[in-house]
C-alpha cells in the first residue's frame, strides 16, 4: 500500500498551490483521509480531513476558509487546494488514510493522528514573504 503525496513547491505569500495524493495497493474510496504537516523542529499538526463519504470536511482553525480538502475517488486521490498561503504554511505536508471503511467518527477524532493507519512520504511546501 502507498500513498504518493505530489504538488509541493515553493511559492510567494498570498500565492496557491494544490497537492494531490494517491493511492495505489488497496483503495481508500470509503475510507476517512487527512492532510497533516510538520515544520521543522515542531510536531505534526493536522491539517484537513476528509469522511468516508466526502460529504464532511474538517479544518483546522489556522487554515478554514483558506483550504480545501476534497477528493476524487475514480482517481484514487485526494486533494489540498491551497489559496493564500502565508510563511507560516511552510511545513511537509503528509497525507494519511484510515484502515477502516465506512466509519464515521466524532468530529474531533478526525484531528488525532491516531486515527491513521497509512502515511504518504510526504511534499515540501515552502512559502517565501
Amino acid at each position: 500500500v502507498q500513498l504518493q503525496a505530489s504538488g509541493g513547491g515553493l511559492v510567494q505569500a498570498g500565492g496557491s498551490l494544490r497537492l494531490a495524493c494517491t493511492t495505489s495497493g488497496r483503495t481508500f474510496n470509503e475510507n476517512v483521509m487527512g492532510w497533516f504537516r510538520q515544520a521543522p523542529g515542531k510536531q505534526r499538526d493536522f491539517v484537513a480531513a476528509i469522511s468516508w463519504s466526502g460529504g464532511s470536511t474538517y479544518y483546522a482553525d489556522s487554515v478554514q476558509g483558506r483550504f480545501t480538502i476534497s477528493r476524487d475517488d475514480a482517481k484514487n486521490t485526494i486533494y489540498l487546494q491551497m489559496a493564500n498561503l502565508k510563511p507560516e504554511d511552510t511545513a511537509v505536508y503528509y497525507c494519511a488514510a484510515d484502515e477502516r471503511r465506512r466509519t464515521t467518527y466524532t468530529g474531533p477524532y478526525y484531528r488525532s493522528s491516531s486515527l491513521y493507519d497509512y502515511w504518504g512520504q510526504g511534499t515540501q511546501v515552502t512559502v517565501s514573504s
